[in-house]
This record gives structure tokens, C-alpha cells and sequence, in this order.
């Protein structure tokens, strides 16, 4: 892997499951009405990556993109 990963959540399709903020706290934040979205830019810090496709493969919505950069 050579890039950085960042995460991002398509806010039209998150339904507020809060899955990936229980999986991976450090890459999600959720709104006052309960919906995620990344934190800060959604860079993910080193040692992270595998929470970020964690929370990914567990959205039900499939609201959350993983992109390399």
C-alpha cells in the first residue's frame, strides 16, 4: 500500500446505524441527528487502515467510501 487511505460518508445514504463509529471511533463522528461522518478531512491515520475497511464492509447503507490517495 503506498498511499494514505481517507474515508468518507455519503451522507445521502447513511441512515444512522453508527456501526462504523462503534467500530472505529478514531474515523467517525456522528451528527446531531445520529448520522456519521468522517472525521476531519477523513485522513486515516497509520494503523488505522484496517478499522477504515472494517467499518466499510460492516455499513449497512453502504454509505462509506475508502479511497487511497
Amino acid at each position: 500500500m503506498s498511499g494514505k487511505l481517507k474515508v468518507h460518508v455519503d451522507q445521502d445514504k447513511c441512515q444512522g446505524h453508527a456501526r462504523c463509529k462503534a467500530l472505529a471511533p478514531e474515523l467517525f463522528d456522528l451528527d446531531e441527528y445520529g448520522n456519521a461522518h468522517e472525521v476531519g478531512d477523513g485522513t486515516v491515520p497509520a494503523g488505522l487502515e484496517d478499522k477504515a475497511w472494517l467499518a466499510r464492509s460492516n455499513c449497512p447503507e453502504v454509505a462509506i467510501d475508502v479511497t487511497e490517495e
